[in-house]
């Protein structure tokens, strides 16, 4: 049975999703860092960059937001233009405009915005200018998408568009229609509010993490949901009965004596799935480096020794590790560039069986994931979208002896030298 496990602390509120016992997907919230993806402002440009084709944009954050120029264009590829405009032709220092942001601030950069605006509901995402339909890849029966194409179709209105989440399979319309006319709605209101306030200034905040999770991950494959604060329970039982209420049985409040996190072992899977060096259950195991630019994994046979054929020991561990690779990359909550080194393999087929089931486990994972295929040098390319710090980053701080390079010193100036000097 998968579940949904919930804890809330005064200031820290986590979250965990179990399948089968196994944990895939963890998320914080800290009282004092909501996060800013999916949020909308009233921006204003301070600052156009024509070497860069981007722009600096004031929404009241501590560094200005940053904005480029395919997020100024037409949210439909095929209604931008083929070469792209100048950044000053789009936008002037001092313009006022709505902006949504689209990628956390990380490092020392500001956050990534655009003008691409879509508002995510239970069913749908609703996006005012978009001018096109889109359903989830992951809706595989042709009849299905089709049907719920055309629902689309009749419910949008002049230029709008719509993306068709995977849990709208089997929907009927009037429960598409509820969906998109809140979502219209919410559009209005960021609308009205634009034109009441001045720049800088926020115009709508996204649920909170629990709500959100909620909101996109809680289906009927959750066979649970616990939560161990009872207020939070309540908010969540009111909000899943407007969209669901078919699930609300699912959803409990957990009054056990024993701390929640630890009745389901959370921490220790969070402590063992963290580590640089994660171990497979063959005994093989995995390494990973993290830069700024990309992740690097190393697939060993470790303990393995297998049967007395190498290649077919050599492929089991590379197909162990790419399932394990798929849910530690969802759970890490890492995107970018990511880069596996696999051990080599002899046969082309056992190639192309790794990368089936890593593409196929990714499948689970809802943030964006794109296998690109293997390089000359043998390792396997995969990208997924970057949109916030990863979970590593929210639970861990830099060592201030090391800082960060997991090395510490072994050069240690001798004492009595020092004294006799």
């Amino acid at each position: 049975m998968n579940q949904m496990i919930v804890h809330c602390e005064e200031q820290v509120t986590q979250m965990a999703l179990l399948e089968h016992g196994r944990l895939v997907e963890f998320a914080v919230e800290r009282a004092t860092g909501t996060t800013l993806v999916g949020s909308f402002y009233k921006g204003r440009v301070v600052n156009v960059l024509p070497g860069m084709q981007a722009a600096f944009v004031d929404i009241g954050q501590k560094k200005n937001a940053f904005l480029y120029v395919d997020d100024c264009l037409h949210p439909h590829l095929e209604k931008q233009p083929k070469q792209k405009p100048p950044i000053t032709s789009l936008l002037r220092v001092g313009q006022e405009l709505i902006v949504q942001v689209m990628k956390e601030p990380l490092g020392g950069k500001g956050a990534r915005v655009t003008t691409h605006y879509s508002l995510p509901g239970r069913y749908s995402v609703y996006m005012p200018f978009a001018d096109y339909i889109g359903v989830s890849k992951k809706i595989e029966q042709e009849a299905e998408r089709t049907r719920l194409k055309q629902l689309a179709d009749e419910l949008r209105t002049n230029e709008e568009g719509m993306i068709i989440r995977t849990v709208a399979q089997g929907e009927t319309l009037d429960t598409m229609e509820s969906d998109i006319q809140s979502l219209r709605e919410a559009w209005r209101q960021i609308e009205r509010r634009a034109e009441q306030v001045e720049a800088p200034a926020l115009l709508h905040h996204d649920l909170n993490m629990v709500e959100r999770l909620v909101r996109d991950a809680f289906s009927r494959d959750i066979g649970q949901l616990l939560i161990d604060d009872v207020r939070q329970a309540k908010r969540v039982l009111t909000f899943i009965r407007s969209f669901a209420p078919d699930l609300e049985h699912r959803v409990h409040i957990y009054k056990d004596a024993e701390p929640l996190f630890k009745r389901y072992r959370i921490d220790e899977h969070l402590d063992k799935a963290m580590q640089r060096k994660t171990w497979l259950e063959s005994g093989g195991y995995l390494v990973w480096d993290q830069t700024e630019a990309l992740t690097v994994i190393d697939v060993n046979t470790g303990k393995y020794t297998g049967t007395s054929d190498l290649e077919e020991t050599v492929y089991l561990t590379n197909m162990e590790a790419a399932e394990e690779i798929a849910r530690l990359i969802r759970l890490r909550d890492i995107g970018g560039i990511v880069i596996v080194d696999f051990i080599d393999m002899d046969t082309e087929e056992h190639r192309e069986r790794v990368v089936e089931r890593l593409e196929q486990m990714m499948k689970k994972d809802r943030t964006k994931c794109l296998v690109v295929g293997w390089t000359k040098l043998g390792l396997l390319e995969l990208t997924r979208k970057k949109v916030r710090e990863q979970v590593m980053n929210r639970l861990f701080q830099t060592c201030p002896t090391c800082n960060g390079a997991g090395l510490v010193s072994a050069v240690v100036p001798h004492r009595e030298t020092e004294i006799m000097r």
